[in-house]
């Protein structure tokens, strides 16, 4: 177990965390990063973006493979089971709620105004998170070399790319992007020694 963490410390944590997941996956993400590395310094910033990768390339969803991962990290197999249902048990009862809630209401202006303000907030969120997983990614690299960086600038730059002006599904850019740093570091690997 890590540190002086209780099970119960874990769970309210994320549960505290399932309470203020409006807004989708990168509220949440935002949020198990706020309290992982910033609140309860679980983990470094580079463990949570590394955590964030492997679950990447998982097929699911990885917002519940991340919390299973710090769980894990905070307090083994227990901690993977608390975390993950700390994280489910409140969005699962106030989306039951709201759902139920949300037919009767959905033609009020003022809910409708709500709802409509929630997707710019959500990309403002979602940028900001972006950058704070972007700078241990980068660091690292440039801590490695400058040709380390220019490998993870390039993933940086060409993944928005492809996806938006080419067109290349999710799935064949996140692992183009692990193929192209595997042969990259073996390159560079190979041209030191």
């Amino acid at each position: 177990m890590h540190r002086d963490v209780t099970v119960w410390n874990l769970f309210r944590q994320f549960m505290a965390i399932g309470l203020q997941s409006f807004g989708g996956g990168a509220t949440t993400l935002y949020l198990m990063r706020r309290v992982s590395v910033e609140e309860q310094q679980w983990l470094s910033d580079t463990e949570y973006t590394a955590y964030w990768g492997m679950v990447q390339i998982a097929p699911g969803i990885n917002l519940l493979g991340q919390a299973v991962l710090i769980g894990h990290k905070v307090a083994g197999l227990r901690g993977s089971i608390v975390a993950l249902a700390g994280l489910l048990l409140p969005s699962t009862v106030l989306t039951v709620a709201i759902t139920a809630g949300y037919a009767e209401i959905r033609t009020n202006p003022l809910v409708m105004a709500a709802v409509h303000a929630i997707i710019p907030a959500t990309v403002g969120i979602g940028c900001v998170l972006a950058y704070q997983m972007l700078i241990p990614v980068l660091r690292a690299s440039r801590s490695e070399g400058v040709w380390s960086l220019v490998i993870s600038s390039v993933v940086v730059i060409a993944a928005p790319l492809l996806l938006m002006v080419i067109g290349v599904p999710a799935v064949i850019v996140l692992w183009g992007a692990g193929v192209w740093c595997v042969m990259g570091t073996f390159w560079l690997r190979r041209g030191a020694a």
